[in-house]
């Protein structure tokens, strides 16, 4: 194990250098030295503002950097907040914007406007009544803001509102998610720093079992008869680094870390026979959204942008050798800013290994006698992170190949209500314990370039051919091809009945076989949005409404709900982006692909989840003249017989 921190080493060498801890003090000076920082400023994000993919490309080693840094900020006494970008080169304030909370929403949510929480429901005599109402100690309530979103309630407009659900707590050691109390709900202003607001709806029992993983009486003995596995590399790991620029096999890329998208990957190229390819120019999970499906009074409103809202990079964990990654690893540091816009390092938050994945490819032949097989193996580059009550991890995996993957898993404590009865939107989990049912969506980011930034995408679906003439036996189908020319028709659903795929490919290039080179993005077509088209979180989370949305890159499109989500009303970011109905044929192209989870909870979901995964592929389709991996060696370890 090597532990390298790319983020505080002294110099940047190159525009997509990861942010250092000294760009941060930089920019924080600047803004102090405008007078833009006082004593209730806080600040919510701090990131690199990644520069026009033109000015990456015409980059040379050596050549000056402008770096420019995004910062926003928030005076938590007015609420107001506030959009700059700040050149950490030069020292100036290249932009500022202010935000109308109405129309644009507001920053993020701050931690520091979480502590305060459990104090405000103390002192309001609506919150109090509720807990005696149901004989419950104030003192053992533990409160769990959530974002509030928008739903027409003329008192919230402008208002920095959070609403807190509760759960009870008996002692330290007590999983406070066992024991919601539900049916009573509190809205909070954040800024006024009280609760406005309670709805009392009904007075449910509270679940009494407890729910720690090792809780008795279902507590069981840690097994003993799983012997131990050991990965090792005697020799050590295949890849190599250069700052944050990874070498593998064929692969070449750069990493990057945003506390709002968390890891990201750039300028994705394949080693052809000596010619580097690009692939992808960067690729990002740039949003996801948790609807839930309770309409209940004091639920109806529950649905989490964990990106847009709440900036999940900073909830990333430390990752633990021999517990979140086996066998010869490479842990990276990232330094972000903490909230009074000091950097702040995380260690070990980034993950490189290497996987065994089984076999690559393989024949036995009958005629010449041919026995090869080769085994495959994996690039893994992830991270993890904790968010209230779930913990996700980002695994993004290159192959010998070409295949490039991203897995998502999702893992932790479901999150929980009372249970209401068969009819209801809940699982019942324990005793009287339920589980809402919810989706996990994601949207990746994928600014394509395949063998260049001329790029063309095309739906592809398996269809039968009728019997007939030409079909007599009915046995034929074919591949039915749909480019698509601009946005008002890039907007799909996918259908695993068509075995549907969209191909990337670049009408430039060709392989030898006179074919347009290309990748394909394999969906797993699971369920998109299940909510009304025409309710609050269609119209907030528009980008999950849809499998795939086609745009032309531009630079300041980052996010597909926008760039402001908190308490946003809706139709931001990719609704807005297609409106233009640009043209995307032969076009330097970005594909969003939302994919995700629809969650029953299961009583085996309970008191700690399984992993559950979600996620994609993008596999060369023509972009080889014929299958790369032919140069993989056969396995020389002592425990596989050759057969020589």
């Amino acid at each position: 194990m090597t532990l390298l921190d790319t983020s505080t080493s002294a110099g940047v060498t190159h525009p997509l250098s990861t942010l250092t801890a000294a760009e941060i003090d930089i920019a924080r000076e600047v803004l102090a030295d405008a007078a833009a920082v006082g004593a209730n400023t806080r600040f919510v994000y701090v990131g690199l503002d990644e520069p026009d993919k033109a000015v990456v490309h015409a980059f040379t080693p050596g050549s000056a950097i402008d770096r420019i840094v995004r910062v926003l900020l928030l005076d938590r006494a007015t609420g107001i907040g506030t959009d700059y970008l700040v050149s950490v080169t030069t020292r100036e304030i290249v932009r500022q914007r202010s935000l109308d909370a109405e129309n644009d929403g507001h920053v993020p949510i701050l931690d520091a406007e979480f502590e305060d929480i459990e104090s405000f429901m103390l002192e309001s005599k609506e919150w109090l009544a509720a807990m005696s109402t149901r004989a419950i100690d104030p003192a053992k309530v533990r409160a769990v803001p959530l974002s509030a979103g928008v739903f027409g309630h003329d008192d919230e407009v402008g208002h920095r509102i959070v609403r807190v659900l509760a759960f009870f707590q008996e002692d330290e050691a007590d999983l406070p998610w066992a024991h919601p109390i539900d049916g009573v709900v509190a809205y909070v202003d954040l800024t006024e720093r009280r609760v406005v607001k309670v709805v009392d709806e009904i007075e449910l029992p509270v679940p009494a079992e407890r729910g720690e993983w090792n809780a008795a009486p279902h507590s069981s003995p840690t097994r003993t008869d799983l012997l131990p596995i050991e990965i090792t590399q005697p020799e050590g790991a295949s890849f190599t680094i250069e700052g944050n620029e990874i070498s593998w096999a064929d692969w070449k890329f750069k990493f990057g870390f945003d506390v709002r998208e968390g890891l990201t990957l750039h300028q994705l190229s394949f080693s052809d026979n000596g010619t580097e390819r690009p692939v992808v120019y960067r690729a990002s999970i740039a949003e996801m959204v948790v609807p839930y499906a309770d309409p209940s009074p004091v639920r109806y409103w529950q649905n989490y942008f964990d990106q847009g809202e709440y900036l999940f990079g900073r909830y990333t964990n430390a990752l633990e050798l021999g517990c979140d990654c086996l066998g010869e690893i490479q842990y990276f540091d990232v330094t972000i800013a903490d909230e009074t816009g000091h950097p702040k390092l995380m260690k070990n938050a980034i993950c490189l290994h290497e996987e065994d994945y089984g076999i690559l490819w393989k024949h036995t032949d009958m005629f010449n006698g041919m026995t090869e097989t080769r085994r495959s193996r994996r690039l893994v580059i992830s991270f993890f992170l904790t968010i209230g009550n779930y913990d996700y991890g980002f695994y993004w995996y290159l192959y010998l190949d070409g295949t490039i993957e991203l897995e998502a898993k999702a893992t932790g404590i479901v999150f929980t209500s009372a249970y209401r009865g068969e009819d209801g939107y809940s699982t019942e989990m324990a005793p009287g314990l339920g589980a809402p049912f919810h989706q996990h969506l994601f949207s990746a980011r994928l600014d394509m370039e395949v063998d260049g930034r001329t790029n063309t995408v095309t739906e592809v679906d398996a269809v039968p051919v009728p019997m007939g003439p030409e079909n007599p036996w009915g046995n034929a189908f074919r591949a039915q091809k749909t480019t698509i020319t601009r946005e008002s028709n890039g907007t799909r659903l996918a259908d695993n009945s068509k075995a549907r795929v969209w191909h990337i490919t670049n009408p430039e290039k060709q392989n030898r076989l006179g074919q347009d080179v290309g990748y394909a993005l394999h969906p797993e077509g699971q369920p998109v949005l299940l909510a009304d088209p025409s309710s609050s979180i269609a119209r907030r989370a528009a980008f999950a409404t849809k499998h795939l949305w086609v745009t032309p890159y531009d630079k300041d499109e980052r996010y597909p709900a926008g760039d402001f989500v908190n308490q946003h009303p809706g139709d931001s970011g990719l609704p807005a982006f297609v409106a233009a109905d640009r043209d995307v044929e032969a076009q330097d192209v970005v594909l969003w692909h939302t994919f995700g989870l629809t969650h029953f909870p299961r009583p085996e979901d309970w008191p700690v989840m399984p992993v559950d995964y979600a996620g994609f592929k993008l596999k060369p389709v023509g972009f080889f003249d014929r299958n790369p991996a032919l140069n993989v060696p056969a396995s020389t370890a002592n425990h596989c017989c050759s057969g020589e």
